[in-house]
């Protein structure tokens, strides 16, 4: 510790009833040479009537990691060797290597110290002070640049002003504010997290950290961020042909596992909503890197027609506890117990009502023919998509004993739809495919084999179910994308 020299120093503060229990014996051991500095955090005159160091900015005890007062550290040829926490007769006595009990003795104002007493906390751990140390004497990791305000700026127009934002206004990511979510991630600042499109430029954690203060999200947020953005600059999720389609989609965030339930995403009543914390800014996070970091922005790369409301996030978790089935991340293989995030270029949900459906042939039928509507009921094999069945659906085929797969076959089973129904012109509907497609008595089905997946959440009232209608899929447009979760 270069900022010490060799011996023993004692860090205190007045606000810290067992630092004034203790200061009459730090300043005898002070007078008698056995105590080198005595450095305050929060009174540079205290202890009273003796030489103390001014640490009120802290940066003595931040570097000496400081997190309890009293604490007695020794330092030897200029690096820490051993310290003592609180105060503990016993500990001070084999810290310091003499009979401290016969020392105190021999002074009437000391010969009647308790043996023990807990330290407090130090002021280094306060709330919001931690992230400033770390920016102000630690060096700092960030590596972006910083942009400086005037004193008459407002820092909300300032970053609408510059197109920072999704048009709703953002956290100001201070310095301090980044240092506390990166405190959410056991990964460097500066590695590289994906090549972020449509400009494809690194994203950094780092990077990833700013707009998820943005957007709002608490640290233990960032892993699942991290991971969803991973998954988006993949070639397969293609993310910048999702970006400059005019059709409505956007990336539709799936988390599964105890995460999900560990940071209070919800699964359950309005899931597809407002309301939720984890859930809205997750989803806005991933948006905004898209658009602060890769340059995604509506008007330029970003072509959509009409666009949807879930362009501003579209994330939810799936009821894993309460559903019939294997959760989206074990089904695409993830072992269970483990937290994963799967994207899908996705529209806005649509309703599908069954309340009259008892049996589950009944409502699997109604299933496919709400789902033969995705991209329009005459185009098949294009699109995929997700049906997210709520919990009184799902209860129907629980109590029948229907497998996920079993439903997927059914809804596949009832689309299976008649070439000459899909032809342009048929029923009297230029759209359609072309008729080189269509031979005369075949069928076609509405969905690829693996395009088509159930999630299982909701409130628990009410039989409904939802639809989300996929972009185009496979090679020429966006495969759905499963990633673990990390630290």
């Amino acid at each position: 510790m270069s900022m010490l020299v060799d011996g023993v120093h004692a860090v205190v503060k007045r606000d810290c009833p067992t630092c004034v229990l203790v200061a009459p014996v730090l300043e005898m051991l002070a007078r008698d040479g056995f105590v080198t500095s005595v450095a305050s955090q929060d009174d540079p005159n205290f202890p009273d009537g003796m030489a103390v160091r001014d640490d009120t900015s802290l940066e003595l005890s931040y570097h000496l990691d400081i997190d309890t007062v009293p604490t007695l550290v020794r330092i030897l040829n200029g690096s820490e060797v051993d310290r003592t926490v609180g105060w503990s007769l016993p500990h001070w006595t084999k810290f310091l290597g003499f009979d401290l009990a016969a020392r105190m003795a021999a002074l009437p104002a000391l010969s009647n110290l308790p043996t023990y007493r807990p330290g407090c906390g130090s002021k280094t751990y306060d709330p919001g002070v931690p992230e400033r140390l770390a920016v102000t004497f630690g060096g700092s990791v960030l590596r972006s640049r910083r942009i400086e305000l005037a004193v008459a700026e407002d820092e909300a127009e300032v970053m609408f002003a510059r197109g920072w934002t999704d048009g709703l206004p953002v956290v100001a990511p201070t310095p301090e504010r980044v240092m506390r979510m990166l405190a959410g991630t056991t990964r460097a600042p500066d590695e590289i997290v994906a090549v972020a499109p449509p400009d494809l430029v690194d994203c950094t954690v780092e990077k990833v950290a700013i707009n998820a203060v943005m957007a709002g999200c608490k640290p233990e947020y960032l892993p699942v961020v991290l991971a969803a953005v991973e998954a988006a600059c993949t070639t397969e999720f293609n993310g910048h042909g999702l970006l400059a389609t005019t059709y409505f989609s956007g990336p539709v965030v799936i988390v599964n596992g105890p995460l999900a339930k560990a940071i209070g995403m919800n699964s359950g009543v309005n899931v597809l909503g407002q309301g939720n914390r984890a859930n809205a800014t997750i989803g806005r996070a991933l948006q905004l890197v898209i658009r602060n970091v890769g340059g995604g922005v509506p008007g330029g790369v970003d072509r959509a027609a009409l666009g949807n409301p879930g362009k501003y996030t579209f994330c939810f978790a799936e009821d894993d506890d309460h559903s019939p089935w294997e959760s989206l991340a074990t089904e695409r293989g993830v072992a269970p117990g483990r937290s994963a995030v799967t994207l899908f270029a996705g529209e806005g949900p649509r309703g599908v009502v069954d309340q009259q459906s008892r049996d589950p042939e009944s409502l699997a039928r109604t299933f496919a023919t709400c789902l033969r509507g995705v991209g329009h009921p005459k185009l098949v094999l294009g699109m995929d998509a997700i049906v997210v069945v709520g919990p009184e659906h799902a209860r129907v085929f629980r109590d029948a004993g229907w497998s996920k797969a079993r439903l997927r076959e059914a809804v596949f089973g009832q689309l299976q739809i008649p070439s000459e129904e899909l032809v342009r012109g048929a029923g009297g509907i230029a759209e359609g495919i072309v008729a080189t497609v269509a031979r005369p008595g075949t069928t076609l089905p509405k969905f690829r084999p693996n395009g088509l997946w159930f999630v299982q959440c909701g409130g628990g009232a009410g039989m409904f179910s939802s639809i989300i209608g996929g972009w185009v899929n496979g090679s020429t447009g966006s495969e759905m994308i499963t990633k673990e979760i990390g630290t």
